[in-house]
């Protein structure tokens, strides 16, 4: 399975006063680079969270977002803590008594006193063990997504392979003809040029300058080359590597045989496979 780079994942699980939420998202890196965000109550959850994710990704830039949203805010069912609320009545009747010109608590006063809706501290012992199954949840969906990407860019590498495939089986059996009539003009120059050397060294200078020109091997390694990348995207995995070194080598083949071909249809295809390749390596950009 071929795996992007680019990939989102958010999760979110109710616990004892409140819920969790995380939310993965990534972009390109060359390695595999960790941002977390995390608040303070679940920052020992890192380590765990960093170990996580670098066992099953390879390469992007990964950033963590891991919030605690209490049970005020995620509007779950609450209940007031009774016996803090007759304290805070006595309270008031109290300092009332002395001060009678003193205002009575307000009910927004009450709602926001500290423990009104019992004990909001985090339980570490609970929600940790909770956020890395959370965390767990959200890898998985995130590595979909990756996979989901991953497997579109391939198509279209893939795609821009069979392209240039089909360039080489369209202009490699044109390629000796057009050499040939090349050859010949080039030799009937020299006759005309150079009258005094026999015909002989002409076609031993032409022979020689033929063999300079001729594309062949070029084209076979492109071939070779473009059978690796097919290799490397069916094996799947970690490739993105691999295929950024293949695409270089497939520049080299394109930009040789574009220097050395003296075929105007050879030069043009030459500029077709160059945008081909820069093509496939704009998308190899993307791969794990």
């Amino acid at each position: 399975m071929i795996f992007s780079m680019t990939g989102y994942a958010a999760r979110t699980r109710a616990v004892k006063g409140g819920a969790l939420h995380i939310e993965l998202k990534s972009v390109n890196s060359r390695y595999l680079d960790c941002v977390f965000r995390v608040c303070d109550e679940l920052r020992i959850a890192e380590p765990a969270l960093r170990e996580m994710f670098g066992a099953q990704l390879a390469r992007g830039k990964l950033e963590c977002r891991l919030s605690f949203i209490s049970a005020v805010c995620s509007g779950q069912q609450l209940s007031l803590n009774a016996e803090l609320l007759e304290r805070l009545n006595d309270f008031d009747t109290q300092v009332r008594k002395v001060l009678p010109l003193a205002a009575p608590l307000a009910v927004n006063d009450v709602l926001h006193w500290p423990g009104i809706f019992g004990d909001e501290a985090v339980d570490i012992g609970t929600v940790v063990p909770a956020c890395l199954a959370l965390a767990g949840e959200a890898l998985a969906d995130f590595a979909a997504s990756r996979a989901r990407e991953g497997e579109k860019l391939a198509a279209v590498i893939m795609q821009r392979v069979d392209h240039i495939r089909a360039l080489v089986s369209e202009v490699e059996p044109r390629i000796p003809a057009a050499q040939a009539a090349f050859n010949e003009k080039l030799r009937q120059r020299l006759l005309d040029a150079v009258q005094a050397v026999d015909d002989e060294r002409i076609r031993q200078e032409v022979a020689v300058f033929a063999a300079r020109i001729d594309v062949s091997e070029e084209l076979a390694r492109l071939s070779t080359h473009l059978d690796e990348v097919e290799r490397v995207l069916t094996a799947g995995g970690a490739c993105g590597k691999r295929l950024d070194f293949l695409m270089q080598e497939l520049n080299r083949e394109a930009n040789t045989l574009g220097s050395k071909s003296l075929v105007a249809e050879v030069s043009r295809t030459a500029i077709e496979f160059k945008i081909l390749i820069e093509q496939m390596r704009e998308q190899v950009q993307n791969l794990e």
